[in-house]
C-alpha cells in the first residue's frame, strides 16, 4: 500500500501570503498533489465581485466625465480591482457619491450588511474641480472563477448600466515547488512547497481546505465505480443533476421579472428579497408577517414558485 503524507504544515505566513510543506508524499504524487491543488485553488473557489455598474451622467464606457482625471474604462478597471467578502447569496446594490477636488477610494462605498470591502484604500477616481461629481451605483454578486460580461445572461438592466467582466476568484497567485526528500532508505520521497496568496476576502489556510474539500466530493464519487444502487442507473442521476442545476438557476431569477403582481413585488423588496432564490427560503409565516401580503398574495407566491420548481420553506 503506498503511504499516506505527513499533514500540511504552514511554515511560512505574511499578511495574505502564505507558505504550506506536505512531507512525505510517495514519489511522483508532488507533482500530482500540487497540480490538483493549484488547478483548483485558481479556478473552483467562490467569490464576489461587481457585474454590473451605472455612472450618473454616462451613458456608455468610451464617454469622458468633466471633472474627472480618469475616463470611463479606466474607472471600470479600477472597480474591478475592488475584492468584496460577501454572507449572502442575494446580489447586492452599493453605492458612491462624492464631490470636489478629492480623490475616491473604495471606502467612499456604500455597503449593505451583507459585504465587506477587502481593500478600502483602492483608488477609484480622481476628481479634479471643485465641482466635480461622482455617482455611481453597482451591482455585486457571487460567482467562482472569471466571468466575462457577454457570456453572462443579462435581464432588463436599467438604463445607462453598464454590465463588467468580473473577477470573482478570491486567488491572487498559486505556485507550488517539489523537492526530494528521504523517508527511512529511500530518498526519493516528494516534498510539496506550496505558495498561496489571497486577496483578503479568505485566509490561505481557509482556501487550502476548501480547494481540497471539492477535490475529495469528487473523489468520493469515482471511488463509487462498481456499487449498485436500486432504481438508480445514469440516465437517472444526470436527470436528478439537471433538475438541480435548473433550480440554482431559477433561484437567481430577480423578483422584478418574477411573474407577481407589482404589489407583491414592491412587499418583497421593501423586504429585501431580491431573487426567487431568496423567497423560497421564507416560510409561509414568514411571509404572513409581511404587512401587505395576505392569503391570496401568499397563495400567488406559492404559484410561482411551484412553476420554477421551488417552494417555500416548512
Amino acid at each position: 500500500m503506498i503511504p499516506l503524507p505527513l499533514k500540511p504544515v504552514l511554515v511560512k505566513k505574511e499578511g495574505h501570503k502564505a507558505v504550506f510543506e506536505i512531507a512525505g508524499l510517495y514519489p511522483g504524487y508532488g507533482l500530482t498533489v500540487g497540480n490538483c491543488l493549484r488547478r483548483v485553488l485558481l479556478s473552483s473557489l467562490q467569490g464576489a465581485a461587481i457585474t454590473q455598474v451605472k455612472i450618473e451622467g454616462v451613458s456608455h464606457e468610451f464617454s469622458v466625465m468633466p471633472g474627472v482625471f480618469e475616463d470611463i474604462v479606466t474607472l471600470i478597471l479600477n472597480l474591478k480591482k475592488l475584492t468584496f467578502k460577501m454572507s449572502s447569496d442575494e446580489p447586492q446594490i452599493i453605492s458612491l457619491s462624492v464631490k470636489g477636488e478629492k480623490e475616491a477610494k473604495g471606502k467612499d462605498f456604500k455597503l449593505t450588511s451583507e459585504l465587506e470591502l477587502a481593500n478600502p484604500e483602492e483608488h477609484i477616481a480622481t476628481l479634479t474641480k471643485a465641482s466635480a461629481e461622482l455617482k455611481i451605483e453597482a451591482l455585486v454578486e457571487s460567482g467562482i472563477g472569471y466571468e466575462i460580461a457577454k457570456g453572462r445572461e443579462i435581464k432588463k438592466m436599467e438604463i445607462g448600466a453598464m454590465p463588467i467582466d468580473a473577477v470573482f476568484t478570491p486567488m491572487q497567485r498559486v505556485s507550488f515547488k517539489v523537492e526530494s526528500m528521504r523517508v527511512g532508505k529511500r530518498t526519493d520521497f516528494d516534498l510539496l512547497r506550496l505558495e498561496i496568496e489571497t486577496d483578503g476576502t479568505i485566509s490561505p489556510e481557509d482556501a487550502l481546505k476548501k480547494a481540497a474539500d471539492i477535490l475529495l466530493e469528487h473523489f468520493s464519487v469515482v471511488a463509487k465505480i462498481g456499487e449498485e444502487t436500486k432504481n438508480n442507473n445514469v440516465e437517472d442521476i444526470l436527470a436528478k443533476k439537471v433538475a438541480k442545476a435548473q433550480e440554482e438557476d431559477a433561484g437567481k431569477i430577480k423578483i422584478e421579472d418574477a411573474k407577481l403582481s407589482e404589489r407583491i413585488k414592491n412587499v418583497l423588496l421593501s423586504n429585501s428579497i431580491k431573487t426567487l432564490g431568496g423567497l423560497a427560503r421564507k416560510s409561509e409565516s414568514d411571509l404572513s408577517g409581511m404587512e401587505g401580503l395576505g392569503d391570496k398574495a401568499v397563495a400567488e407566491i406559492k404559484k410561482v414558485l411551484k412553476k420554477a420548481g421551488l417552494e417555500l420553506k416548512s
